[in-house]
């Protein structure tokens, strides 16, 4: 045994030895659209006392945090988001409600001093009875509290006792008490307005036992009002947590139902079991012994990226088990690479199964890099730019095509290359798969198509499919989803299916004439509008309750703020920006700039078609397809790749140069077969997908199996083509 294959030997070893214990002693850490609960995304403002800042929403953060540990929680989680947002996670809770009136108030309580007329009042704010009071600025801020409790007064009344949290703020109350007890009895000055959330909540006049220039004294204040015992208690909840130095506001909030997350797991599941079992089965026929080899190294894949996902902590969320379950149809592609290029290798002379095997490897190496690269510049992009569960896709694709490096390059060139050194095989290399040529390529070299004959051919028919795509934009519109535009989405399940025109009906008769009624799958209703309060929301319940016959519940409930929706629309178009930016810079560093114009224009024709194909069947266009989207993005220059590293190689390995477009035409015979393999390999998991899953899962596997298509296409007659035709003194065809 050589030194580098006892070192793959050691590291495979160690590896999956590490992976099996994280799998054996660390449970996945779940998102909340998985596991069930409620995510609330606030965001500071800048505040009388304090402007928002990196500080301040620090100084929030903990406030909550305090709040959420009244409210009994277990394991929320609480962090910031860049300097003015908050992301709030609250497992379990399912009705918001509650979580949102405690956790959604800026609680600033402030005691002002009521002025004798408006003029040079800070502030005009209606008391109790709904009679205008002139404020003077915060004589005492709701910062300076300690604790509070609701307790029942001499009266019989509720009261809430505010005790002080320092002798300063002890000294402050004593002061402006004293000064408040000058004013005559029956004058407005003598009042105190106590304001939470700029609302007078109470504003009562010192009482006859306060003397002039004496006031209170003491480490306590009481706060009285009409209270319910509801209000005394919330109120002390609210203050005994803290007040916030600056106010919040719900930019975003999703709710989904346990049963929901349970089913999205359930089918995913379902998808990985069977979509990995067709692609080995699919491996194994076409390329025999080393494709089972390969099923091997798939299933050791499964393992290593898993266990990796455990080792950094990551929150596994729906995008996210939808980019693992996707990961694994494509961990196949470096395999295919490398047998393909094994096979050409023994059929061009070298009749030594373990010589064409090394071969293979050496040769492929290129194209895994590049392809790679490719795909992790996609996924990196998800991750920086996207937001929310998105952001678990990206983590999940990157450390897919780490770990299918990993297992393709060292742990089945390990199993490969100790299996074709057996004598028994050598006499048998069609056994071993890489002996001979499958039927795509004999197909292929039995016609021999000339396909860079017919280049305008093809750039015709991308061409009226780009004008076909964007009339469905133009006609038919985009399907934006509530992050994108702002507004509330509730999706319903009822006692029975209700046909979308059913439902659309029984939403309008609640007064939202203008709803997006949509069936989501499982003959769940999903109704979204901008505006779409609880008591509208309740109404729409209600509504669909009687059409389905009996039930309506709620098992995912998302609001977006329209100033987040404009944010994560520009974001989106960012996104998309870099992307082809950051494609087109890689592919000009690895080739040329003209090769690199024509891989992006290949993509810009490939998003095209994915969005007009949305618009016209009215799919949602939401996070998770953008998700799918640069996930298009990656495999269309991960084809391209393949392609143009094949033209680079015949281009280089003339003594002369030949014409670059028949170059480029048997490049493309070349990579057929890989890209066939690789695509089937795909389709396999995102099929099941598409039929196991539902809601945005299909969503998911319908516009990657859209973009795997045309992203194919594209990569041989439409970037291919092109780069043909921007390379000088080339023939025109």
């Amino acid at each position: 045994m050589s030194r580098a294959v006892a070192a793959r030997a050691f590291l495979a070893l160690i590896v999956l030895g590490v992976c099996g214990w994280l799998v054996a002693t660390r449970p996945p850490k779940l998102g909340l659209d998985l596991r069930g609960g409620t995510q609330i995304v606030l965001e500071t403002k800048d505040g009388e006392l304090n402007q928002a800042n990196r500080a301040t929403t620090d100084q929030t953060l903990e406030v909550l945090r305090r709040r959420v540990d009244e409210l009994g929680v277990t394991e929320p989680t609480l962090l910031r988001s860049g300097d003015r947002r908050i992301i709030v996670e609250l497992p379990g809770v399912t009705d918001p409600a509650t979580a949102v009136a405690v956790i959604g108030k800026t609680a600033q309580l402030a005691f002002r001093p009521v002025l004798a007329a408006e003029a040079g009042a800070d502030r005009v704010l209606p008391d109790e009875s709904g009679r205008t009071l002139p404020l003077g600025p915060v004589a005492l801020a709701g910062q300076r509290i300690d604790d509070a409790n609701a307790v029942i007064g001499e009266l019989g009344g509720w009261e809430v006792v505010v005790k002080f949290a320092d002798s300063r703020a002890e000294h402050d109350w004593q002061r402006l008490s004293a000064k408040l007890a000058c004013a005559p009895p029956g004058d407005p000055t003598r009042r105190l307005a106590i304001v939470l959330d700029d609302k007078v909540i109470s504003s009562p006049e010192m009482g006859a036992e306060a003397v002039c220039d004496v006031g209170y004294s003491g480490d306590s204040m009481r706060i009285t009002g009409r209270f319910t015992a509801a209000e005394a208690k919330d109120l002390a909840l609210l203050i005994r947590a803290g007040a916030l130095p600056v106010p919040v506001e719900i930019v975003e909030q999703r709710t989904v139902g346990p049963t929901l997350g349970r089913a999205a797991i359930d089918a995913s599941t379902w998808a990985a079991l069977i979509g990995v079992a067709a692609t080995m089965l699919f491996i194994a026929g076409v390329y025999r012994i080393a494709g089972g080899l390969a099923a091997v190294a798939l299933a050791a894949y499964g393992l290593v990226s898993y266990a990796a996902l455990l080792a950094l902590g990551a929150t596994l969320t729906l995008p996210g088990l939808a980019g693992f379950v996707l990961a694994i149809g494509m961990a196949i592609d470096a395999n295919v690479l490398v047998f393909e290029r094994a096979r050409e290798e023994f059929a061009g002379g070298r009749r030594s199964l373990p010589h064409a095997t090394e071969r293979g490897f050496r040769r492929a190496l290129s194209a895994i890099a590049d392809s790679n690269v490719t795909t992790l510049l996609a996924a990196g992009l998800l991750f920086v730019l996207a937001s929310g569960p998105v952001r678990g896709f990206g983590v999940t694709l990157s450390v897919g095509v780490i770990a299918s490096m990993f297992t393709a390059l060292i742990l089945t060139r390990l199993l490969l290359e100790a299996t074709v050194s057996r004598r028994w095989l050598w006499s048998r290399p069609a056994w071993s798969g890489l002996g001979h040529a499958g039927w795509v390529r004999r197909a292929i070299e039995r016609r021999e198509p000339a396909l860079m004959s017919r280049g305008r051919l093809w750039l015709a028919v991308s061409t009226v499919a780009v004008v076909l795509a964007f009339a469905g934009i133009a006609s038919r519109g985009l399907n934006l989803g509530v992050e994108f535009t702002g507004g509330r989405m509730v999706e319903y399940t009822t006692a029975q299916p209700l046909p979308a025109d059913t439902a659309r009906a029984a939403v309008e008769s609640t007064g939202l004439p203008h709803a997006v009624v949509n069936e989501s799958g499982d003959g769940n209703v999903a109704v979204r509008a901008g505006r779409f309060d609880d008591g509208t929301e309740r109404r729409v319940r209600t509504a669909l309750a009687e059409a389905g016959g009996g039930t309506a519940t709620p098992v995912r409930d998302e609001l977006v703020g329209p100033s987040l929706g404009a944010e994560l629309r520009r974001n989106a178009l960012v996104a998309l920006t870099v992307a082809l930016a950051a494609q087109l810079l890689y592919l000009t560093v690895r080739f040329q700039w003209r090769w690199g114009a024509a891989a992006v224009l290949a993509m810009l024709h490939d998003v095209v078609l994915v969005i007009g194909v949305f618009a016209w069947l009215g799919r949602p266009v939401d996070g998770v397809f953008l998700a799918a989207l640069l996930t298009v993005i990656g495999y269309s220059v991960n084809d391209t790749v393949v392609v143009f590293d094949r033209i680079r190689e015949l281009v280089r390995g003339k003594p002369r140069r030949r014409d670059l477009a028949e170059l480029a035409n048997r490049a493309c015979l070349q990579t057929i077969p890989r890209t066939v393999n690789t695509g089937l390999g795909a389709v396999f998991i995102l099929g099941a997908l598409a039929i196991l899953g539902s809601g945005s899962l299909v969503d998911f596997a319908l516009a990657l199996l859209v973009g795997i298509g045309v992203g194919t296409y594209s990569s041989v007659f439409l970037a291919t083509p092109l780069a043909v035709r921007f390379e000088p003194g080339t023939a025109r065809r």
